[in-house]
C-alpha cells in the first residue's frame, strides 16, 4: 500500500514518518517537494497531479497554515492552504477511492463555557485561522471522499520551538514570569497524535464507517499557567544542577497580552468518541510533557 504524507517536516509530520512506516510505502513530502512531486499546499494543480501520480490508498495531510496572528493579515493565503487545498485533496482522494486523514483544531469553537467540546457541538470560530480550518473540514465532508478528520489542540514536540522550550529559556532569565491562567486545554504531543493516527487510519481503511470527525487530545486539562509550573517542577526534578532562576509564575488574564487574533478560553476536547470507536486509552497530558522534557534536558 502507498501512503502519501504531506508536511513531513512539521512537528506531527516528522513523527508520522515513523508511525506510518509499518502501513506501507510512505511517500513523504514537504513544501519543496521531491523528484517532481509537489507538497506545496499553495499550488493546487501540482498538488492534485502529485496525488494522481503517486496513486496512494492513504493520504495524510499534516501541512497547514498555523500562524494564528499572521492569518489575520493574510486571510487569502490561510484560506488557500487550510481550506482550498484540503478540498482539492479530498476531491482527488474521492476519485482514487483513497482515505484522507486531515488535522483540524479546537479553534473551530468559540471557547465559551467549561464543558469539553464534542464533535457535534456548534462551531463558531473566533479568528481567521479557526474559520479557514473549519472551511477545510467542510470542503472535505462535502467532497464525498472517505475521510478521517482529527481535531486536536496545544500541540508540541521535542523537535522545533514549543511552549516547553520557551518556558525553560524564560525561566533561566527571569525570577518572575506572568503566564495566562484563563485558557484551558490539554497539551498534546505530536508523538501521541502520530501513533493514534496510524492506528485509526488502519482501522478506517478496513471499516470506513469509523471515519468522520474525532477529537484527539491527551487526557486531563490545565491552564497555560499550570502547564508552565509543571514544566519547572519537572525540570528541577530531572536535573539537580538546573539553570532555572524563576521563583514565581504569576497568573494573568488573556487580555494582559493583546494579540491580533482572539484566542478561545475553553480548548477542552471530549475524546470519548475516539477512544470508544478505536479502542484506545489516551494518556494524561503530564506523561507526554515529561517525556519531551527528558529529551530536551
Amino acid at each position: 500500500m502507498k501512503v502519501l504524507l504531506l508536511g513531513k517536516n512539521g512537528q506531527v509530520g516528522w513523527e508520522l514518518q515513523r508511525s506510518l512506516a509499518p502501513l506501507g510505502e510512505v511517500v513523504a513530502l514537504d513544501r519543496a517537494g521531491d523528484g517532481g512531486l509537489c507538497g506545496d499546499l499553495g499550488d493546487l494543480d501540482r498538488l492534485v497531479a502529485t496525488v494522481r501520480a503517486v496513486q496512494p490508498r492513504l493520504i495524510v495531510n499534516a501541512a497547514a497554515y498555523t500562524a494564528v496572528d499572521k492569518a489575520e493579515a493574510e486571510p487569502g493565503v490561510a484560506r488557500r492552504i487550510n481550506a482550498e487545498a484540503p478540498g482539492a485533496l479530498a476531491r482527488a482522494a474521492a476519485d482514487l477511492g483513497a482515505l484522507l486523514v486531515h488535522y483540524s483544531t479546537d479553534y473551530v469553537f468559540d471557547g465559551s463555557g467549561q464543558r469539553p467540546w464534542r464533535e457535534d457541538d456548534a462551531t463558531a470560530p473566533l479568528n481567521v485561522y479557526g474559520r479557514t480550518k473549519l472551511e477545510g473540514e467542510q470542503a472535505i465532508q462535502t467532497s464525498g471522499c472517505h475521510h478521517l478528520i482529527l481535531r486536536t489542540s496545544w500541540v508540541y514536540a521535542a523537535r522545533g520551538g514549543n511552549f516547553i522550550r520557551t518556558m525553560l529559556r524564560l525561566g533561566a532569565e527571569r525570577e518572575r514570569l506572568t503566564v495566562v491562567d484563563d485558557q484551558w486545554g490539554a497539551p498534546t504531543s505530536a508523538e501521541l497524535i502520530a501513533d493514534v493516527t496510524a492506528h485509526a487510519a488502519r482501522q478506517c481503511l478496513a471499516q470506513p464507517a469509523d471515519g468522520g470527525i474525532h477529537h484527539l487530545a491527551a487526557s486531563g486539562f490545565v491552564t497555560w499557567n499550570g502547564y508552565a509550573k509543571h514544566v519547572f517542577v519537572q525540570a528541577r526534578k530531572a536535573r539537580e544542577a538546573t539553570n532555572l532562576i524563576v521563583k514565581e509564575v504569576a497568573p494573568v488574564a488573556t487580555d494582559a497580552f493583546p494579540t491580533p487574533a482572539r484566542r478561545p478560553h475553553n480548548s477542552r476536547l471530549d475524546t470519548a468518541r475516539l477512544q470508544q470507536v478505536f479502542g484506545l486509552t489516551l494518556p494524561r497530558w503530564q506523561q507526554g510533557v515529561d517525556r519531551v522534557l527528558a529529551e530536551i534536558l
